[in-house]
Protein backbone atom coordinates (compact mmCIF):
# COMPACT_ATOMS: atom_id res chain seq x y z
CA UNK A 1 0.00 0.00 0.00
CA UNK A 2 3.03 2.45 1.15
CA UNK A 3 3.91 2.28 -2.95
CA UNK A 4 0.90 2.81 -4.53
CA UNK A 5 1.05 5.89 -2.26
CA UNK A 6 3.64 6.91 -2.80
CA UNK A 7 3.58 6.38 -6.77
CA UNK A 8 -0.07 8.66 -6.46
CA UNK A 9 1.72 11.24 -4.68
CA UNK A 10 4.56 11.39 -7.47
CA UNK A 11 1.55 11.90 -10.12
CA UNK A 12 0.26 14.36 -8.18
CA UNK A 13 2.80 16.68 -7.86
CA UNK A 14 3.98 15.54 -11.66
CA UNK A 15 0.53 16.96 -12.73
CA UNK A 16 1.27 20.08 -10.62
CA UNK A 17 4.60 20.95 -12.07
CA UNK A 18 2.99 20.63 -15.57
CA UNK A 19 -0.01 22.89 -14.92
CA UNK A 20 2.64 25.84 -13.27
CA UNK A 21 4.34 25.09 -17.35
CA UNK A 22 1.11 26.59 -19.07
CA UNK A 23 1.20 29.82 -17.12
CA UNK A 24 2.19 32.91 -19.51
CA UNK A 25 4.96 35.68 -18.49
CA UNK A 26 3.35 38.94 -17.85
CA UNK A 27 3.31 40.94 -21.06
CA UNK A 28 5.57 44.04 -21.43
CA UNK A 29 3.60 47.09 -20.85
CA UNK A 30 4.46 49.56 -23.71
CA UNK A 31 4.00 52.74 -22.39
CA UNK A 32 4.89 54.90 -25.54
CA UNK A 33 6.01 54.19 -29.06
CA UNK A 34 8.36 55.97 -31.89
CA UNK A 35 6.81 57.30 -34.88
CA UNK A 36 9.59 57.85 -37.73
CA UNK A 37 8.06 60.98 -39.69
CA UNK A 38 11.10 61.74 -41.72
CA UNK A 39 14.64 59.68 -42.26
CA UNK A 40 16.26 61.18 -39.13
CA UNK A 41 13.01 62.40 -37.22
CA UNK A 42 10.58 61.13 -34.97
CA UNK A 43 7.53 61.49 -32.52
CA UNK A 44 7.99 60.17 -29.30
CA UNK A 45 3.48 59.23 -28.11
CA UNK A 46 2.66 58.19 -24.89
CA UNK A 47 0.13 55.29 -24.25
CA UNK A 48 -3.28 55.87 -22.71
CA UNK A 49 -2.83 55.46 -19.11
CA UNK A 50 0.69 56.77 -18.56
CA UNK A 51 1.57 58.98 -15.42
CA UNK A 52 0.94 62.82 -16.73
CA UNK A 53 4.53 64.22 -17.04
CA UNK A 54 7.49 63.75 -18.73
CA UNK A 55 10.41 63.82 -19.99
CA UNK A 56 12.87 62.76 -22.81
CA UNK A 57 16.64 61.56 -23.20
CA UNK A 58 18.77 60.18 -26.28
CA UNK A 59 21.75 58.50 -25.98
CA UNK A 60 23.52 57.59 -29.29
CA UNK A 61 25.82 54.50 -29.95
CA UNK A 62 28.62 57.07 -29.74
CA UNK A 63 27.84 58.10 -26.05
CA UNK A 64 26.15 61.30 -26.35
CA UNK A 65 23.33 62.10 -24.27
CA UNK A 66 20.31 64.51 -25.34
CA UNK A 67 17.72 65.56 -23.31
CA UNK A 68 15.19 66.43 -26.14
CA UNK A 69 12.39 68.08 -23.60
CA UNK A 70 14.45 71.06 -22.40
CA UNK A 71 11.92 73.86 -20.73
CA UNK A 72 12.65 77.26 -19.35
CA UNK A 73 12.13 75.41 -15.89
CA UNK A 74 13.91 72.33 -16.85
CA UNK A 75 11.61 70.06 -15.58
CA UNK A 76 9.23 67.19 -16.65
CA UNK A 77 6.53 68.42 -19.34
CA UNK A 78 3.04 67.34 -19.53
CA UNK A 79 2.64 64.25 -21.91
CA UNK A 80 -0.93 63.70 -23.28
CA UNK A 81 -1.47 60.31 -24.22
CA UNK A 82 -2.15 59.66 -28.06
CA UNK A 83 -0.07 63.09 -28.83
CA UNK A 84 3.29 63.89 -29.59
CA UNK A 85 5.56 64.79 -26.88
CA UNK A 86 5.65 68.51 -26.84
CA UNK A 87 3.38 68.33 -29.68
CA UNK A 88 6.89 68.05 -32.34
CA UNK A 89 9.21 65.92 -34.23
CA UNK A 90 12.62 65.62 -33.10
CA UNK A 91 15.67 65.28 -35.44
CA UNK A 92 18.67 62.77 -34.48
CA UNK A 93 21.96 63.33 -36.26
CA UNK A 94 22.36 60.85 -38.44
CA UNK A 95 26.43 60.88 -37.72
CA UNK A 96 25.41 60.04 -33.76
CA UNK A 97 24.19 56.63 -35.22
CA UNK A 98 21.16 54.50 -33.11
CA UNK A 99 19.76 55.61 -30.17
CA UNK A 100 18.53 54.39 -27.09
CA UNK A 101 14.92 56.73 -26.32
CA UNK A 102 14.50 57.20 -22.70
CA UNK A 103 10.98 58.39 -21.25
CA UNK A 104 10.70 58.96 -17.93
CA UNK A 105 7.08 59.59 -17.04
CA UNK A 106 6.15 60.81 -13.40
CA UNK A 107 3.16 61.49 -11.48
CA UNK A 108 4.79 65.23 -10.85
CA UNK A 109 6.95 67.23 -12.40
CA UNK A 110 10.23 66.92 -11.90
CA UNK A 111 13.46 68.42 -11.90
CA UNK A 112 15.73 67.22 -15.31
CA UNK A 113 19.15 68.34 -14.44
CA UNK A 114 19.60 65.34 -11.30
CA UNK A 115 17.30 62.96 -13.92
CA UNK A 116 20.33 64.07 -16.74
CA UNK A 117 23.12 63.25 -13.93
CA UNK A 118 21.94 60.18 -12.99
CA UNK A 119 21.61 58.67 -16.59
CA UNK A 120 24.99 60.04 -17.35
CA UNK A 121 26.17 58.36 -14.21
CA UNK A 122 24.71 55.14 -15.66
CA UNK A 123 25.01 55.50 -19.13
CA UNK A 124 27.82 52.09 -19.37
CA UNK A 125 24.23 50.38 -18.61
CA UNK A 126 22.27 48.07 -20.64
CA UNK A 127 19.90 49.12 -19.21
CA UNK A 128 18.19 51.64 -17.12
CA UNK A 129 15.15 51.26 -14.96
CA UNK A 130 13.18 53.04 -12.41
CA UNK A 131 14.79 51.42 -9.80
CA UNK A 132 18.13 52.64 -10.42
CA UNK A 133 16.96 56.50 -10.32
CA UNK A 134 16.44 58.49 -6.86
CA UNK A 135 13.69 60.60 -7.57
CA UNK A 136 10.26 61.77 -5.68
CA UNK A 137 7.05 60.34 -6.58
CA UNK A 138 6.41 57.62 -8.91
CA UNK A 139 8.40 57.05 -11.97
CA UNK A 140 8.33 54.66 -14.72
CA UNK A 141 10.76 54.60 -17.39
CA UNK A 142 10.04 53.16 -21.06
CA UNK A 143 13.08 52.71 -23.40
CA UNK A 144 12.30 52.93 -26.86
CA UNK A 145 15.11 52.70 -30.22
CA UNK A 146 15.54 55.01 -33.12
CA UNK A 147 17.80 54.32 -36.48
CA UNK A 148 18.27 57.68 -37.82
CA UNK A 149 18.43 57.53 -41.77
CA UNK A 150 20.26 59.87 -44.55
CA UNK A 151 17.67 61.19 -46.42
CA UNK A 152 17.67 64.43 -48.87
CA UNK A 153 19.00 67.55 -47.40
CA UNK A 154 17.11 69.96 -45.65
CA UNK A 155 16.91 73.34 -47.52
CA UNK A 156 16.78 77.07 -45.48
CA UNK A 157 16.43 80.07 -47.01
CA UNK A 158 15.91 79.46 -50.34
CA UNK A 159 14.72 81.98 -52.66
CA UNK A 160 10.83 81.72 -53.43
CA UNK A 161 10.04 81.84 -56.98
CA UNK A 162 7.23 82.41 -59.42
CA UNK A 163 4.02 80.69 -58.33
CA UNK A 164 5.65 80.22 -54.73
CA UNK A 165 8.47 77.68 -55.69
CA UNK A 166 11.71 77.26 -53.67
CA UNK A 167 14.64 76.95 -55.99
CA UNK A 168 16.36 73.68 -55.30
CA UNK A 169 19.97 75.01 -54.64
CA UNK A 170 19.22 76.25 -51.48
CA UNK A 171 18.90 80.15 -52.60
CA UNK A 172 21.83 80.80 -54.22
CA UNK A 173 20.66 81.18 -57.93
CA UNK A 174 17.05 81.63 -59.19
CA UNK A 175 15.09 78.97 -61.41
CA UNK A 176 16.10 79.21 -64.57
CA UNK A 177 13.26 80.46 -66.42
CA UNK A 178 11.42 81.77 -63.59
CA UNK A 179 11.78 85.68 -62.10
CA UNK A 180 12.97 85.20 -58.28
CA UNK A 181 10.55 87.37 -55.74
CA UNK A 182 13.06 88.53 -53.73
CA UNK A 183 11.68 90.15 -50.54
CA UNK A 184 13.94 93.47 -49.19
CA UNK A 185 13.31 95.38 -45.89
CA UNK A 186 11.04 98.58 -46.41
CA UNK A 187 12.98 101.93 -45.53
CA UNK A 188 11.90 104.08 -42.85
Amino acid sequence: MTRWMGLLTVMALGMGVVGCDDSKPPAKVTRAQVKRTGPATMEIIPVEGQLPYCMLFTMSEKGVIRQLTLTRENRSIRCDPGRPVANTSFRVPVQEGKVRVYIFFSDERVPAGSVAQQLYDLRDRERVTAMDLRLPGRIFVETLEFTPETGEPEQTGGIVGAGGVVTSDGGTAPDAGAPALTVEPMAN
